[in-house]
């Protein structure tokens, strides 16, 4: 097992929790819903000899702070970038390396659009766009996005916080049916309940929901912007088997990068880096290695 760092780093009016394993160049690992950065274990044993790893955990997740604690629409796509820049300049770092699924995919797109000069590459499991469009709500997919609006509804976080058992009940539905291999998580379930149970945490997770909102209905709806190509090297790694984010939505992907690497991981669901974290592992040193981005 490698060595893993934790610290506290004061990023715009809020602590951010990071964990680090490693060194050499530096390797953001943001993560998705329902995660925090103990996601990323299986990549710190597996690249922290080549890299160094930071984990933070967004506003709201994990052990970070929340600038808006209760019900809030100030953790979408654009807020949490605009985080990472600042933790970014906390930690000194000038440029950087970023892999990201699920919520960190999202943050990853607006990051590149945003602070171009702040991104060396991005490495994504699993990348919703905007050319999703009115997929999202095709008829066989409204019944996987049902959380997607419970998460905003004001009693969400005591219903699914009104006991351990409850709180168990539904993070095990999510890393299991979100899963092609079912047990996956099933040795790491009571960390996820403790970390959900933190005082906080399911609201500050169900905040990325509220704030996500109207631009999820302007995509479906067909009126929100195509927003600007993403010219910084890219490479896509979908799970074959996500019931959430659909790998046919790949076909897309080519639409809004420049110069991507798009493909398919045939034994993996929503979370690729946990269910196949050789073949992630193997797929981040090879993309970053063939973009030549390593230690300044």
């Amino acid at each position: 097992m490698c060595e893993v760092r934790h610290a506290f780093v004061e990023t715009r009016g809020f602590p951010t929790h990071v964990a680090e394993a490693g060194n050499g160049a530096p390797l953001f690992l943001l993560h998705g819903w329902p995660e925090f950065w103990a996601t990323w274990e299986p990549m710190f044993e597996r690249l922290s000899d080549r890299f160094r790893l930071i984990a933070p955990d967004f506003r709201g997740f994990g052990e970070s702070g929340n600038p808006t604690p209760g019900p809030s629409d100030q953790a979408g796509p654009d807020v949490l970038a605009d985080d990472i820049v600042a933790l970014l300049d906390r930690l000194g770092v000038a440029k950087a390396g970023f892999v990201g699924h699920d919520v960190g995919a999202f943050v990853m797109q607006r990051l590149a659009i945003r602070h171009p000069d702040r991104v060396a590459g991005l490495f994504f499991f699993n990348c919703g766009t905007h050319g999703v469009g009115a997929r999202w709500r095709d008829p066989a997919q409204i019944n996987e996005i049902w959380y997607q609006t419970f998460h905003q509804m004001p009693f969400a976080p005591a219903i699914v916080g009104a006991s351990r058992d409850s709180c168990r009940a539904y993070f095990r539905h999510f890393l299991t049916h979100w899963c092609h291999r079912k047990d996956a998580f099933d040795p790491v379930l009571e960390r996820w309940v403790d970390n959900f149970m933190r005082p906080g945490n399911l609201q500050g997770g169900f905040n990325w929901y509220i704030s996500q909102n109207a631009g999820r209905l302007a995509v479906m709806a067909g009126t929100s912007p195509k927003p600007p190509v993403i010219t910084q090297p890219a490479r896509v790694l979908w799970g074959r088997h996500d019931p959430v984010l659909k790998s046919a939505w790949i076909d897309v992907v080519g639409n809004y990068f420049q110069d991507v690497e798009a493909g398919i991981a045939e034994d993996a669901g929503h979370f690729v880096h946990y269910e196949q974290p050789d073949l992630a592992a193997i797929a981040i040193a090879q993309f970053f290695e063939r973009i030549g981005y390593h230690a300044q």
